[in-house]
C-alpha cells in the first residue's frame, strides 16, 4: 500500500505543486535560479494530500519510540498534523509540534509550540529540501529546547545537496519523494 500511496502523492504533487521549464526561471530562497519549482502547500493543505502524506510520514516514523513530529512553520505544520492524526488512527499516538521562525518574546519564551518536554524524542519533517537550511534550523531549535531528534523525514528532496547536509547533523534521514520521482511522472502528463 505504501508504494501505491507514494505513486498517488507523486502524481498529485506533479499536477498541483511542481513546475518545470527548460530555462531556469524560478528564483529559490537561496537566490539561485532553477528549472523547477515545488510549492507543496496546494497538496499538503488538501484533504487527499493530508491523507496520503499522513500515511507516508507515519509509515516513515512508526518504528521509532518518539513523542513528537514537527518542523519549521509553515511548511512542516500540515505534514506534522497529518502524521499525528494518522498516528492516533493507528493507535500509536505521536504529538504534532511547530517550530517558530522567530522566537516568542512574551509569556514563556520558547521556539516550539506543542505538548513536548525537554528530553523527548522527536522526528523533524520538511516539505522540500534544497540546501537543507530550513531543516538544519529546525534541528538546531529543537535541540535548543532539549528535544532529541531521532529522524528527519523530507517530503520532497530536490537532490541538490540538502539531504547530505542534513545527514551531517542527523544521520537518519528519509526522503519520501525525489526530484527524479517527480520528473518521471511529470514526463507522462
Amino acid at each position: 500500500m505504501t508504494q501505491e500511496i507514494k505513486q498517488e502523492l507523486t502524481a498529485l504533487l506533479c499536477r498541483k505543486s511542481f513546475q518545470y521549464t527548460r530555462i531556469p526561471s524560478f528564483k529559490l530562497v537561496s537566490g539561485v535560479m532553477s528549472s523547477f519549482y515545488v510549492n507543496c502547500k496546494p497538496v499538503t493543505l488538501s484533504p487527499r494530500g493530508m491523507y496520503l502524506i499522513g500515511h507516508l510520514v507515519f509509515d516513515a516514523i512508526r518504528d521509532l519510540n518518539i513523542r513528537g513530529v514537527g518542523g519549521l512553520t509553515f511548511g512542516a505544520d500540515p505534514i506534522a498534523m497529518a502524521a499525528a492524526f494518522v498516528s492516533e488512527i493507528q493507535k500509536k499516538p505521536i504529538n504534532a509540534f511547530s517550530i517558530r521562525k522567530n522566537q516568542k518574546d512574551h509569556g514563556i519564551v520558547k521556539w516550539i509550540e506543542g505538548d513536548l518536554n525537554a528530553g523527548d524524542h522527536v522526528a523533524i519533517v520538511e516539505d522540500v529540501a534544497t540546501t537543507g537550511g530550513s531543516t538544519l534550523k529546525a534541528i538546531e531549535r529543537a535541540r535548543a529546547e532539549g528535544l532529541i531528534v531521532d529522524r528527519v523525514v523530507v517530503l520532497v528532496d530536490r537532490q541538490e545537496g540538502g539531504v547530505p547536509a542534513i545527514r551531517e547533523k542527523v544521520p537518519d534521514v528519509v526522503a519520501l519523494i525525489t526530484k527524479e520521482d517527480l520528473m518521471e511522472i511529470y514526463a507522462t502528463l
